[in-house]
């Protein structure tokens, strides 16, 4: 009988079903050491006990996105191994922080399922959890993937695309329990900017690059667990390329963005995504953000803003996302929207 585990195709999956994702795992402050060795992260509330302690937390806690990829590498041998790409994410939230000693794990439920046209993939969506030691709540979010089949002649399911939320209100945004920017220090955070400096539909080129190499991206999927053939196996696609982790596209783009958004300091909702055109070894990142919304909180000093975070390869931002045929531009290689907290 065979141990091996080819991973699941399209197929395989049922509208409903529960998959509770292996194994475990322990964060220690390691996750954070080799987060910030990976991308030049420097907001200050995850490099800082003092700075974190001082807005009203119990210390410094692992970077939003470090949590989410930590959650997310669970899933992948469940969900995304046999993975032609994975397409986008909605109705994410930041639920309670994660801090050094707790142990993660992930559960996901099939929300949707649509064969492609091609009969050879489909795309499966799915609905991730991720749970602390205490079975609280830490991540949840929506991501939606295209998946191989194994039997090209299995008959296709019926096809049900999920509903799903444009953006999230502000309301639907959980803030942190304690905190509060009332003595927020902007000098030690690195930037004057606060909330009430930002205008709906400002553009802010984030100004600085960086290239992506190989050591560093197998680097980054190895430690969150990410095993996605197109990751990890250069015979997996055509041209023999290994393609680039899309949340290690998310992080660079992310902390490039530190430069003019030092203090959108927590993420807290994640509207929508999309990986739109494939990163590779040799690319340079950069990044620009537009600022969609804003909103209150019942959080002293903290105000809720609204972004989107582009990632584009090579050249200067040019602040364009998509060509008159409505697809985006080659260049661009990521859209995020996304809720963060600021001070006001």
């Amino acid at each position: 009988m065979a141990k091996t585990n080819p991973g699941r195709f399209f197929e395989d999956y049922r509208i409903g079903e529960t998959i509770a994702h292996a194994v475990p795992r322990t964060v220690s402050g390691g996750e954070r050491a080799l987060y910030h060795a990976l991308y030049p992260a420097r907001h200050a509330l995850y490099s800082s006990d003092e700075f974190a302690r001082e807005c009203g937390m119990d210390g410094a806690p692992i970077d939003d996105l470090a949590a989410f990829h930590l959650v997310f590498g669970k899933t992948v041998p469940d969900v995304s191994l046999n993975a032609v790409a994975n397409l986008g994410y909605a109705e994410g939230r930041w639920l309670k922080p994660v801090y050094p000693g707790d142990t993660l794990r992930s559960t996901s439920q099939v929300i949707g399922l649509k064969q492609n046209s091609n009969g050879k993939s489909g795309v499966v969506w799915v609905r991730t959890r991720g749970l602390n030691q205490n079975d609280e709540e830490v991540l949840d979010y929506i991501r939606w993937v295209m998946v191989r089949k194994r039997d090209l002649e299995a008959p296709a399911p019926d096809t049900l695309i999920p509903e799903l939320k444009p953006a999230l209100a502000a309301s639907d945004l959980v803030i942190p329990e304690g905190l509060d920017f009332g003595r927020y220090d902007f000098t030690l955070a690195g930037e004057r900017h606060r909330w009430g400096d930002y205008e709906v539909g400002e553009k802010i080129d984030h100004v600085d690059g960086v290239t992506v190499e190989e050591a560093e991206h197998m680097m980054a999927t190895r430690l969150w667990q990410n095993t996605a053939k197109v990751h990890f196996d250069a015979t997996n696609r055509p041209d023999g390329k290994r393609l680039i982790y899309g949340g290690h596209v998310i992080s660079m783009a992310r902390t490039l963005s530190f430069n003019g958004l030092a203090n959108a300091q927590m993420i807290v909702g994640l509207n929508a995504g999309a990986h739109a055109n494939p990163c590779f070894s040799g690319d340079t990142i950069r990044a620009w953000s537009e600022v969609l919304d804003k909103a209150e909180t019942s959080a002293p000093g903290v105000g809720a803003i609204r972004l989107r975070l582009v990632a584009v390869k090579h050249g200067a931002p040019a602040f364009a996302l998509k060509g008159e045929d409505g697809k985006y531009l080659p260049e661009v290689m990521l859209d995020l929207d996304y809720w963060a907290l600021m001070p006001v």
